[in-house]
């Protein structure tokens, strides 16, 4: 199909996404499939198509994230959150940490963060702020129901006291779902707010350009206090860290300088 470009362009327009900031091969390709499942013959008649049908649009941008979320995701991390990073910092800033989990997909990241810090400080002391682009993922987050291999990695004495069978899936509780706080951002567009003591944004920015995902780690940066901690996916890696102002607590974990 001729006219990606443009189509770019159009996208940009219509929802503030930047299909520049993505690695342009691996996104055609997916775009290319969804335009082709939708019978749509050219870029131009999709683009008709997902401003005229609201939920084609939101199929769209679903389609454009990438949501491939569990609970306590590569467990060593999380213990190194728990045993290491959460006591550092709750005895550097005391007990409410101010928490950003950027990207947050259908909510197994900011849940977790939850019950993580809810063995250092009480649940009223918590309160995570979630974002992410894609409005029909937040819609499930706050719906809070997940797969059998979804919670796999929560610690069982959390899974009996915060999850409940409902058919094949689990709810997670009212308890731990009020302390999340979610909203609509786009990290390669909107403003970054200040003062976090840790951000969380893990497994996303593979998908961005180098320029994309440098410009991301600077805003990062900003936004966290001094000994702040920014905390990634072992599918990241920042190089050139000294260049940002982050120090390096470990593979995953960076340190405002």
């Amino acid at each position: 199909m001729d006219g990606y470009e443009k189509f770019k362009k159009d996208i940009l327009v219509l929802t503030k996404i930047d299909l520049n900031a993505y690695k342009e091969k691996q996104m055609k390709r997916r775009i290319d499939t969804l335009i082709k499942k939708n019978g749509c013959k050219s870029y131009d008649e999709y683009v008709s198509l997902i401003k005229a049908n609201k939920d084609k649009f939101d199929e769209f941008v679903n389609y454009l994230t990438i949501n491939v979320s569990e609970f306590y995701r590569n467990k060593d991390q999380w213990e190194l959150l728990d045993k290491e990073v959460f006591p550092e910092l709750i005895s550097k800033f005391g007990k409410n940490l101010k928490i950003w989990s950027a990207a947050c997909s259908t909510g197994d990241e900011p849940y977790s963060l939850v019950m993580a810090l809810s063995r250092h400080v009480p649940l009223n002391n918590i309160k995570i702020h979630a974002t992410d682009l894609d409005l029909q993922v937040m819609a499930q987050a706050k719906v809070g129901l997940y797969s059998e291999k979804s919670i796999a990695g929560v610690p069982d004495d959390f899974k009996k006291k915060y999850f409940t069978k409902v058919g094949q899936s689990y709810q997670i509780s009212d308890e731990i779902k009020k302390h999340v706080e979610f909203s609509q951002h786009n990290l390669l567009k909107d403003r970054y707010q200040t003062g976090y003591h840790l951000i969380v944004c893990r497994n996303v920015l593979i998908y961005f350009t180098d320029e994309a995902k440098e410009d991301v780690f600077a805003k990062f940066n900003q936004s966290l206090v001094k000994d702040g901690m920014l905390f990634i996916g072992s599918t990241e890696q920042i190089v050139n860290y000294k260049d940002y102002n982050y120090g390096k607590k470990s593979s995953f974990f960076f340190v405002k300088q």
